[in-house]
């Protein structure tokens, strides 16, 4: 059964989190939080397919997605987020949990979340 509560799936927390975006970008989000959040969904099923390889690159396609808008606003903090989501996929690929999960604390910090990931079933 697909995981489809935001509280228990990080992506899904992520792309739910989306939806701010266009609120503080405006419209000019829109069409970029919409593919951003498809392409999450779209990971989210390679993962449950068991097709990690892919699901990795699909995130890391959102995630470059993300840094391009950022960086249309503030250049200094897409560079920032391409280099956050360099090390957050090297370091899925590479077997790094610890630096995953650190690398999605700094982003979401950086999203204005507080909480750091508390999951320990990666």
């Amino acid at each position: 059964m697909p995981i489809e509560d935001p509280r228990v799936d990080s992506f899904l927390k992520l792309a739910d989190g989306l939806r701010e975006l266009e609120l503080v970008i405006g419209e000019k989000a829109r069409p970029v939080v919409a593919g951003l959040r498809a392409e999450l969904g779209e990971a989210i099923a390679s993962r449950e397919r068991g097709d990690i390889a892919d699901a990795l690159d699909k995130i890391r396609r959102a995630m470059e997605r993300l840094a391009t808008l950022a960086g249309e606003l503030d250049p200094a903090e897409g560079m920032m987020m391409r280099e956050i989501a360099r090390v957050f996929i090297a370091s899925l690929g590479s077997g790094e949990k610890n630096r995953a999960k650190e690398s999605v604390n700094v982003m979401r910090r950086k999203a204005g979340d507080s909480k750091d990931e508390d999951r320990t079933d990666w």
